[in-house]
Parts: structure tokens; C-alpha cells; sequence
């Protein structure tokens, strides 16, 4: 972070998956003809939907068959990843997205239109805007937990909050993990979402990653259930998360 869609250009590989998403967050070396490609893909969306069905089983809402809402705060490469599972995995039609810069909303609805299925993207930008839409039934987090101080933060801070307000509840994720327990998890778990916090986006992502890096065969003898526990301990345990 935050080079997920610059970093593309410099690749000598990309493939169909982070090029239909638009951003890549997991580069590796490959052998060809003996020399050494760097390849790309993105994975962050295995991560989202992981942590995301997670918990949804907690939220009776979300068994609904129809087309389902969706909130992504921020617009950067982590969004695009974001917007490819709710709406390719997680059955949204229909994704706002919070965001102060209206220049990079611009650029995620254009890469948007590479995906399966486009959604219908709204740019929530006011109170009273937020207030007039469907409830979400799940909100993921892509932004660094960091307090509002300009009026354009803290306008989008107050748009958050009345949304997480809302009587109807569901799945919020945040992807930041700096600090583990962000604002935005201690803020929506106060208020009845049920919530995944931004280390379990990396559970999910293990296995294929490991596959990527080590090849098939070393994938293959991946211990998962102890690699879980490897995660949550080193989460649990590190000072540079847990303040």
C-alpha cells in the first residue's frame, strides 16, 4: 500500500484477475525460458469475502435471496479488490462508496466496468444523501485509521456514523489493522454490526498466496489450521498493532 494499481505498470505480467480488478497486491517471481518474470495477481479479495461470510450467518438480513447494498469507504486499490467480491461473491448490485476525492471515485467506477458484473456505484458525499439510501448490508473499511481533522474528513466521519447508526445492521470490515482495533471497528461494534477486523483478510489470502510464492507442490503440505494460529498469535502479541 497504497502503489496496488501503480505498481501494475512495472510487471512484466499481470493476470486476468487483477487486471479485471484493476489493482494487485501480491507480486512473485516465475521461471520462463530461464529468466525470472514478476508477475502479478490480487488475492486482497479472497481476504474480503472470507472475512465478510465470516460473519454474515450473524446477521438474519443477509439471508435474503435478492440483490444486496454494500458501503466501501475510500476508492484506493484495496476498493477495487472490495467492490470485485461484494459484487462478484457476495450477491451487491449496488455499492456506495465514501470517499472525499471525487477525481479517484471517478477512476474506480471507470475500472469498475471490467468486472463481470458492474454495479451500480453511488458517491455518498453529503449527510442528508446518506440519510435518503437503503441501509448497507455490509461495510468494508480501505482507508488508514486516522483522525478527522479537515471539514471534508470530518463530514465524511459524520456520514459514516449516521449510516452505522441506521437501524438495520450487518458485516462491516475494516482492512486497516494499524492500530488492530480501529475507530471505525470500536465505533460500529458499539452500535450492533457485527465486525472482522483487518488481520483475517490475511487468513484468507494464505493459501493461495503460499501456492503463488512456493509453487503447487509446497501448497499442497500448507498446514492452514496452523497457520491460522500463527496469525492470531502474532496479532495478538504485536505491540505495533495492539495500542
Amino acid at each position: 500500500m497504497p502503489y496496488k494499481t501503480t505498481v501494475m505498470a512495472h510487471l512484466d505480467e499481470v493476470d486476468d484477475l487483477a487486471t479485471a480488478i484493476g489493482a494487485c497486491n501480491n507480486v512473485w517471481y516465475k521461471e520462463d525460458g530461464g529468466l525470472r518474470r514478476l508477475c502479478g495477481s490480487n488475492t486482497d479479495w479472497l481476504g474480503i469475502k472470507g472475512c465478510l461470510f465470516e460473519k454474515a450467518h450473524e446477521v438474519s438480513r443477509l439471508s435474503d435471496d435478492g440483490p444486496l447494498t454494500a458501503l466501501v469507504v475510500g476508492a484506493g486499490g484495496a476498493s477495487r479488490a472490495a467492490l470485485y467480491a461484494l459484487t462478484v461473491h457476495l450477491r451487491c448490485a449496488t455499492v456506495y462508496v465514501l470517499n472525499r476525492d471525487d477525481q479517484e471515485v471517478a477512476d474506480l467506477m471507470r475500472d469498475c466496468q471490467r468486472l463481470p458484473t458492474p454495479p451500480k456505484i453511488v458517491h455518498i458525499t453529503q449527510l442528508e444523501q446518506a440519510q435518503q439510501l437503503p441501509a448497507p448490508h455490509y461495510v468494508v473499511g480501505t482507508v488508514p485509521d486516522l483522525e478527522p481533522r479537515t471539514d471534508a474528513e470530518k463530514n465524511l466521519a459524520a456520514v459514516l456514523r449516521s449510516i452505522l447508526e441506521r437501524p438495520e445492521k450487518g458485516v462491516l470490515l475494516d482492512m486497516c489493522f494499524k492500530p488492530r482495533r480501529t475507530r471505525m471497528i470500536k465505533l460500529a461494534e458499539s452500535l450492533g454490526w457485527a465486525c472482522v477486523e483487518g488481520t483475517h483478510v490475511i487468513g484468507y489470502q494464505i493459501e493461495t498466496q503460499w501456492r503463488l510464492w512456493a509453487g503447487t507442490e509446497r501448497a499442497a503440505k500448507l498446514d492452514k489450521k496452523g497457520a491460522w494460529e500463527v496469525l492470531l498469535k502474532a496479532a495478538d502479541e504485536s505491540k505495533a498493532i495492539n495500542f
